[in-house]
């Protein structure tokens, strides 16, 4: 599963073929957005993305591709410095991987020889994990029914990213129908965790899946992302002195505590912000630093002044600090919080709950970009842009621990990770045409026989 050995460089396209794979979207892509809405009528939540995995290892398989499967390992995760801590169980959480080998390859395989690629290798890379929908009655309709309106495909997921995981698979599917086999070795990856861990991904880097360029389609606006932020998930407990409501001037409330910490680590917050010239390709960013108070909860009883809060924080950290460094700037900072603005005591500690992953920057200039600015082009009509996002993505596991350039470029979508998700259906198929166009051009093609 090594990268491929590679003597000499594929060529671009011809006309007709590039306009046969164009065809070829356009035929499908009725199939292709209801494999989608399929898709997203698996809630694929956290720990709960069985079902989906097991409709993607179906449509890997009638392809034809070489299958794998396996559960995440979180003792073997926890040797490796880019995983995040684990609170689920990962029994029955698995990653998906499809492989496509060339004919070439697959026939030295079968007289067990050694295979050399004709063209390039590449993996598809997507994850299957959605984030909570949150009341359901807030929606206009409910988060799994999958329906289109107005040329916007809606749903949890829709645009986070299952339109662009079944994407991978009808890009390739393209090339095939446009009657081109495509000549390098061909990962398709669906990975749960990315959007607590990352270590779905990590995993399959783990496992020893790689290649020479990853295609991760991300709902990034039709652009190219160049750099973002790297994620620390953690949780901070204050403690209090419980007491009951008629003495409360003798107890101490450990929720109006944790309000005081929450401040104080606003300051570190801020201080972070201000460094933000010192960051390539963050200096434009109004905030590319946010702590976030994902969840709080506290006491246990409401006539009790409470003994004990809990917030379960989200921190991003600028490419180049590393999670170590972050995490001991964040947890010196709790150490330096003794009291409160009263002079009441405080204890705060702190544990991580998830992400610790670093950001990572795509350098400019690799062969990929340019093979995407290409397709960009040919599809779109303009300049493939780039930009920079103060949001995680698992491209960071494969540019830092893989050395792989990697290209997060997805569709337009609206309200990730809110109500009413959903992604522009025109910008998909867009999307579709510019990655069957890459596939076919990175890993070079031959004429089907």
């Amino acid at each position: 599963m090594s990268a491929d050995n590679i003597t000499s460089q594929t060529s671009p396209l011809t006309d007709d073929q590039r306009e046969r794979i164009l065809r070829a979207v356009d035929a499908a892509f009725d199939r292709q957005v209801a494999f989608t809405q399929e898709l997203i009528r698996h809630p694929s939540l956290r720990t709960a993305e069985k079902s989906a995995q097991d409709l993607l290892y179906g449509a890997m398989s009638a392809r034809g591709f070489e299958m794998d499967r396996w559960d995440l390992d979180p003792a073997e995760l926890a040797e490796h410095p880019g995983a995040g801590a684990v609170e689920v169980s990962y029994d029955g959480v698995c990653n998906v991987v499809g492989t496509y080998h060339p004919r070439e390859q697959q026939a030295a395989r079968e007289q067990q020889a050694a295979a050399q690629a004709q063209g390039r290798s590449l993996i598809l890379n997507g994850h299957i994990d959605v984030v909570p929908e949150g009341p359901e009655d807030q929606w206009q309709r409910s988060p799994w029914d999958a329906a289109v309106q107005d040329g916007w495909l809606y749903g949890r997921g829709s645009g986070d990213m299952k339109a662009g995981l079944v994407a991978n698979l009808f890009a390739f599917d393209a090339v095939r129908a446009a009657g081109l086999e495509p000549q390098g070795r061909i990962h398709f990856e669906s990975v749960v965790e990315e959007e607590s861990t990352g270590n779905g991904s990590l995993s399959a880097l783990m496992r020893g899946y790689t290649a020479d360029a990853v295609v991760i389609p991300e709902p990034e606006e039709d652009m190219l992302v160049r750099a973002n932020v790297g994620v620390i998930w953690f949780r901070v407990r204050v403690a209090g002195q419980p007491t009951h409501p008629r003495e409360m001037t003798s107890g101490f409330n450990a929720i109006d505590a944790a309000y005081f910490v929450l401040s104080e680590l606003r300051t570190l917050e801020e201080r972070w912000n201000a460094q933000k010239s010192e960051h390539r390709y963050f200096e434009d960013l109004d905030h590319p630093i946010n702590l976030n108070v994902g969840k709080i909860q506290g006491g246990d009883w409401g006539s009790s002044v409470p003994a004990w809060c809990e917030l379960d924080l989200r921190c991003a950290l600028y490419p180049g600090v590393t999670a170590e460094d972050a995490w001991q700037e964040l947890t010196d900072a709790l150490a330096r919080i003794t009291h409160d603005a009263n002079g009441n005591p405080i204890e705060a500690t702190a544990t991580k709950t998830g992400f610790f992953a670093e950001g990572y920057v795509l350098e400019e200039g690799s062969d990929a970009e340019a093979v995407l600015e290409r397709t960009h082009r040919a599809v779109f009509g303009q300049e493939l842009r780039s930009f920079t996002t103060p949001g995680y993505l698992d491209g960071r596991v494969f540019v830092q621990y893989g050395d792989i350039p990697t290209l997060v470029y997805g569709p337009i979508s609206r309200a990730i990770h809110g109500y009413d998700e959903c992604v522009d259906l025109e910008s998909v198929k867009r999307i579709t045409k510019s990655i069957a166009l890459f596939i076919a051009e990175w890993c070079g093609v031959a004429d089907a026989q």
